[in-house]
């Protein structure tokens, strides 16, 4: 019955049983197999009364009414079963598929066209059907004996012959004959009587007789094959036939295995108990109102492949609108995507389908638990399979790469033209003011600190993530110290020109000025070197920004290191400030000093609102605000410090002499 179940997906089914042990034995069966493993659960289990009982039959039927099992199991004999029905018909309880144990599968009394609206479609459990060989032929040679002495009583078959003939054996009863009966010959066509004793096509209970007796045979005959001395009890004896012990007869029983001509195994198992082989028998209300019942199926267990459940579904007829099976669970399938959660207080087959949380899926069907994707994959939107997450990073190829790109090319470019520019004037008073030389490195540091900005963009690897801040802090020392080094000067300058201050211009002469940036910067590459050897930046993937993508960035490595680099060119570029600060009221033949001191503000300004905007920056935005910090500060300088220049070269040559630049020309404001 638990196969047929199994095979239909019926979970939830009431079981309703006799009071006696063959029901208890039944309940008690079900219980335990048809538990987790399964696979179902009992919606109620209800015991028939004795006799008839009116009430308890009413409230069995109004649980089965209620319920929303639409199976009922029932194990009970005829007479149970006939009052069960009594209420279910008062009630009018239909829609219901029964399964019925063998003691009523086959019972004619319920087979009736009243009770047939409500059992028909009935899926039933009996004997295994069989054929004896010749049994049919054996019974028709049956004679009477006819020499058989009466007044001891007649034999069997002289009464089956009496009751089939309706005659008697002499000597006849008194008055027998007077009463017109006939006397029995011996020799009655019994080929033309249709006695159901004759019928061998429908051989159940006598199959398992017949296959009894076989048993015993083999047995037998396995026992006589014994040798002496070879025996397989007590010092090798055998068994013998006039003195055979009942446990001597159970060995050989134990080993009985054969196949009888209708095709079933008979063996037993270490319990004793018979393989079983069972018909499955279908109910059939036919469109005449008549019944039959047939066999759809059959199930039988094997050694080697355990129970085995075969069904001809095409031959079922369910007594429903559909004409298809019906569905009887207590809770729908759970589909892919979410997990079982039990309905506490009642049955496991009894659940709530719960959605998996993200980033957990569930592929089967009526899944217990969600598994947790992989690190690297998170859950579809339907929560069924793993997809990729997405990654995230600065890209060349998102709006914001391509801005911050274009602008740093755009930085190089002017750049190079502004080198150009100087280069082609670098005769002119205005390039060999201060130093030229100060002024072609300070745009080749300008130059480089636009480039390394590019190292920000694209997927961070353990190059780029090694070398964008040791570019970044290297270029910025470079430049910062040419600045830094531009403003000294002018400030010697201004005191040399003073009395008695003449000797303040050898300490900042060309090898001293390109000696004192070449330890600024010297500084900051010992503190790069040692940065990249102690705790280099790795990158890193981040999945605590955001659970459904991963952020590829640089980890730094060494916070104090990145700190310290940070620290220096700030250290840098606020002495500078305050120098430049200091000279910014000088007279105007050395106005260079107010270029640097605003050029100075912007860096700093860019660089002290950059901390907490990077500090606040998730993933690939921390990038681009180092990025935008790099390009914002290197225009500052740029724009401040060769704006003024490249205007004058340009556009008013005129001012482009040494007497302009000395300040004894007329007065530029720009």
């Amino acid at each position: 019955m638990i196969q047929i179940l199994k095979h239909f997906g019926w979970t939830w089914t009431g079981l309703i049983i006799s009071d006696n042990e063959y029901g208890v034995h039944a309940a008690r069966s079900f219980h335990s197999d048809l538990g987790p493993a399964g696979g179902g659960c009992l919606a109620y289990t209800e015991i028939l009364p004795w006799g008839d009982d009116p009430a308890e039959l009413r409230r069995i039927v109004d649980v089965m009414r209620k319920s929303t099992a639409r199976v009922v199991i029932v194990f009970a004999n005829k007479s149970r079963m006939i009052n069960l029905m009594k209420e279910v018909v008062r009630q009018n309880v239909t829609g219901l598929q029964w399964i019925a144990s063998e003691a009523w599968t086959s019972v004619d009394v319920l087979q009736t066209p009243h009770l047939m609206p409500y059992l028909g479609g009935t899926l039933g459990i009996s004997i295994r059907r069989g054929e004896i060989p010749e049994l049919g032929d054996f019974l028709l040679q049956i004679r009477p004996d006819l020499h058989h002495n009466n007044t001891d009583g007649n034999s069997m078959v002289n009464q089956f012959w009496e009751h089939t003939f309706q005659c008697r054996f002499a000597p006849p009863p008194a008055g027998w004959v007077e009463a017109g009966g006939e006397l029995c010959t011996g020799q009655e066509i019994i080929e033309n009587v249709e006695i159901e004793f004759f019928d061998v096509s429908d051989l159940r209970a006598e199959y398992n007789v017949y296959k009894a007796v076989y048993a015993l045979a083999y047995a037998l005959d396995d026992m006589l094959q014994c040798e002496p001395g070879r025996g397989p009890f007590s010092n090798n004896t055998c068994a013998h036939l006039q003195r055979l012990e009942p446990w001597q007869l159970m060995y050989y029983l134990e080993k009985v295995n054969f196949t009888t001509t209708f095709g079933d195994q008979v063996s037993f198992d270490e319990n004793g108990d018979t393989i079983p082989i069972y018909d499955i028998m279908n109910w059939v209300w036919l469109p005449d109102g008549r019944n039959q019942v047939q066999r759809v199926g059959e199930v039988k267990r094997s050694t080697f492949k355990g129970e085995e459940l075969t069904l001809d579904e095409d031959k079922i007829f369910w007594n429903f609108k559909s004409k298809q099976p019906p569905r009887s669970v207590c809770s729908e399938s759970c589909p892919p995507g979410t997990r079982m959660a039990r309905k506490k207080g009642e049955p496991e087959c009894c659940f709530d389908c719960v959605p998996c949380s993200e980033g957990k899926i569930s592929n089967t069907t009526d899944s217990m638990e969600c598994t947790s994707c992989p690190e690297d994959f998170w859950s579809s939107p339907q929560r069924d399979h793993c997809v990729p997450k997405k990654t995230e990073f600065l890209s060349y190829h998102e709006p914001l790469g391509i801005c911050l790109t274009t602008t740093s090319l755009l930085g190089t470019f002017i750049c190079v033209v502004v080198l150009g520019i100087f280069i082609h004037h670098r005769s002119t008073p205005i390039v060999r003011a201060n130093n030229s030389e100060l002024s072609f490195l300070l745009l080749v540091s300008l130059k480089l600190c636009f480039l390394c900005s590019l190292l920000f963009i694209g997927r961070p690897r353990l190059w780029t993530c090694q070398l964008r801040h040791a570019a970044f802090g290297i270029s910025f020392v470079l430049c910062v110290s040419c600045i830094l080094v531009k403003t000294m000067v002018v400030l010697a300058v201004f005191k040399a020109s003073k009395p008695g201050g003449e000797s303040s211009l050898k300490w900042f002469g060309a090898v001293q000025q390109r000696g004192t940036v070449l330890v600024l910067t010297s500084v900051q590459a010992a503190i790069c070197t040692v940065w990249l050897v102690s705790a280099s930046p790795v990158p890193h993937k981040n999945t605590q920004y955001h659970s459904d993508k991963i952020v590829y960035e640089c980890v730094v490595g060494s916070t104090v290191g990145f700190a310290v680099l940070l620290g220096y060119i700030g250290l840098l570029a606020i002495l500078s400030f305050l120098l430049a600060f200091l000279a910014k009221n000088l007279p105007d033949s050395f106005n260079e000093a107010k270029h640097i001191t605003f050029s100075m503000f912007i860096f700093c300004a860019v660089w002290v609102a950059f901390v907490p905007a990077y500090i606040s920056s998730p993933g690939k935005y921390a990038d681009a605000v180092e990025v935008f910090a790099i390009l914002a500060s290197s225009f500052g300088l740029l724009v401040a410090l060769f704006g003024p220049k490249c205007y004058i070269i340009l556009f008013r040559p005129e001012r482009n002499t040494k007497k302009s630049v000395m300040g004894r020309g007329t007065k530029v404001t720009l």
